[in-house]
């Protein structure tokens, strides 16, 4: 397995745009989100296992999944989610562990909004934070997914303060300005995975 950098950050803190910068450096980004819309694609065990559960109602005409039926669902009852939470989270991150063991770069990212709210940063040496004002947060959030301010706040309650995500961080990407800004900073951290991914694999 190579060195492992746990990305994360708040929503609209720039994750996406830091992810696509490592990626133009031939770097593996392994997308947590992405990995969790592939596990219950239709015919998957994970989708037949919630439609039994839930009913045929949360999937849509064409056999996928309704997310935000399910969404709806799982926000009025703990016991819910909690049961949901129990059937992905084991499959999402054997699946990530699958990704990131392929990885054929010097060192692999797993991006992850979660990576701190759940077991996720296990999987991980580093935690890079993309830290932003919430001021920005709401801007970027509002303007991408085209969601109204109360929305972004409830979703930003459900995530770690930007002061816990910071203080557990070991590199930290300050996003506040312009996205030559941003860049920079990724060549430099760039460097320094690159550098600690060949001593890790002397000592190894």
């Amino acid at each position: 397995m190579p060195l492992i950098i746990g990305l994360t950050g708040g929503i609209g803190s720039g994750k996406s745009e830091a992810s696509k910068r490592f990626i133009e450096r031939g770097i593996l980004v392994v997308d947590a989100d992405v990995v969790a819309r592939e596990v219950v694609e239709p015919g998957s065990p994970a989708l037949t296992q919630i439609a039994a559960h839930f009913g045929p109602v949360i999937l849509d005409a064409t056999g996928n999944l309704q997310r935000s039926k399910l969404r709806e669902i799982i926000f009025s009852n703990p016991s819910e989610k909690q049961w949901l939470e129990s059937l992905l989270h084991p499959i999402i991150n054997t699946e990530i562990r699958r990704q990131l063991a392929g990885a054929m770069s010097v060192y692999a990212i797993l991006a992850s909004p979660l990576l701190l709210e759940t077991q996720q940063f296990q999987l991980v040496d580093r935690i890079l934070v993309i830290d932003t004002s919430e001021q920005h947060q709401l801007e970027r959030a509002s303007h991408r997914d085209k969601s109204n301010e109360a929305q972004i706040k409830a979703i930003m309650q459900t995530q770690l303060s930007r002061q816990e995500r910071c203080a557990r961080a070991t590199d930290i990407i300050q996003n506040h300005g312009s996205i030559d800004e941003l860049d920079a900073q990724v060549e430099k951290l760039h460097q320094l995975y690159l550098e600690l991914a060949q001593s890790t694999a002397k000592t190894n």
